[in-house]
C-alpha cells in the first residue's frame, strides 16, 4: 500500500505562484518568458536546480520536492466548436454530438492548425530555455487523448537528449463523460498510431470510464490527479517531470497542491514546485 501523501506548492519561483492573471485586465500569454520563472539572470536555471537539490538534501526522509511542467494541449476541434456555438449551447447540446456537419470533434478530436501552431510555439519555448540551462524533463507523461499526444510530440520534437520515451497514463486524461470529445480511442489505435510512446501497465483496450450520461465531478478528477502525483513520488527518483494534459486535469493538480488557480490557455505550460509529505507510520 502506498503511503498517504499530502501536497503543497512551494511558492516564490514562478510568476504563476501568485493568483492569476497577475493583475485584473492583464493579458496572460500561454508561454511567458522563461515559462514564468521570476529569476531572469543568465544563471537562472542553474540557480533553480541548486535550490531544488538543496531542498531535497535538507528534507527529512518523508519529504520530497519535484518540479512539474504541466502542459495543456493546443487548440482542438472541440475548443473551436465551443467557441463557435458558445458555452451554453455547447454544454446543453453540441458537446453530446460528434460534430455539427462542418466540424468533427468527437470522439477524441485532433488539433486544429491553430493548435498545431501553439504546440510549435511551446517547442520554441522549450528549445530557448534548454539552451539557457533548463534541464530536459527526466520523466515525461501524457494523456491518452490524441490532442495531448500530438502536442507532446510537437513540443519536444528533436529536443530529447537521449530518446526518453513519454508514458501514456489513463488518469491524466480530461474530465470524462457526456462530452464526446473526451472519449478516448482504443489501446490498439494509440499503440499503432504512436508507437514511440510507452503505455502504462493495465491500460484497457476500450475506454471503460467514459459514459454518455454521467460527467465526472471535480472531486473525482482531484482523486485522479492525486493518484498521478502519488505514483510519481512513489516510483520516480527524478526531480523534473513533464505532464501533457488538459485544463480539467491541470486545474485538479493545482487544487491538490494548493496552488492558486490559473486559467491556462490552450498550448500553455505552467510550472510548479511541489512538496510531498508522506504520512509517517509510528514505529
Amino acid at each position: 500500500m502506498l503511503p498517504n501523501r499530502s501536497y503543497e506548492t512551494v511558492a516564490g519561483y514562478f510568476v504563476q505562484d501568485k493568483p492569476g492573471p497577475i493583475t485584473p485586465g492583464s493579458e496572460f500569454h500561454e508561454l511567458p518568458p522563461r515559462f514564468g520563472l521570476i529569476d531572469d539572470s543568465p544563471e537562472r536555471w542553474s540557480k533553480l536546480i541548486a535550490s531544488i537539490q538543496q531542498l531535497n538534501v535538507d528534507a527529512p526522509s518523508h519529504v520530497q520536492y519535484k518540479v512539474f511542467f504541466l502542459g495543456r494541449h493546443g487548440e482542438g476541434y472541440h475548443n473551436f466548436g465551443w467557441a463557435k456555438h458558445g458555452q451554453q449551447a455547447w454544454d446543453d447540446y453540441w458537446s453530446k454530438l460528434n460534430g455539427d456537419g462542418e466540424l468533427i470533434w468527437g470522439p477524441d478530436p485532433e488539433l486544429t492548425p491553430v493548435g498545431e501552431g501553439q504546440a510549435d510555439e511551446a517547442h520554441v519555448a522549450w528549445k530557448t530555455e534548454l539552451q539557457c540551462g533548463l534541464p530536459f524533463p527526466e520523466k515525461l507523461y501524457c494523456s491518452p487523448l490524441s490532442r495531448a499526444i500530438r502536442t507532446n510530440q510537437r513540443s519536444f520534437k528533436d529536443l530529447n537528449p537521449d530518446g526518453r520515451r513519454t508514458t501514456i497514463v489513463e488518469n491524466i486524461r480530461e474530465e470524462f463523460g457526456i462530452h464526446t470529445c473526451d472519449k478516448r480511442r482504443t489501446r490498439t489505435y494509440i499503440h499503432e498510431t504512436f508507437p514511440e510512446y510507452l503505455i502504462e501497465d493495465g491500460f484497457t483496450e476500450e475506454d471503460e470510464l467514459w459514459k454518455p450520461d454521467v460527467r465526472e465531478s471535480w472531486d473525482d478528477v482531484d482523486v485522479r490527479a492525486k493518484a498521478v502525483l502519488d505514483m510519481i513520488f512513489e516510483n520516480d527518483e527524478e526531480q523534473y517531470i513533464s505532464i501533457t494534459a488538459h485544463s480539467g486535469f491541470i486545474n485538479a493538480c493545482l487544487r491538490v497542491t494548493d496552488h492558486p488557480l490559473w486559467a491556462l490557455p490552450t498550448g500553455g505550460v505552467i510550472p510548479i514546485v511541489v512538496k510531498a509529505t508522506a504520512e509517517r507510520v509510528p514505529t
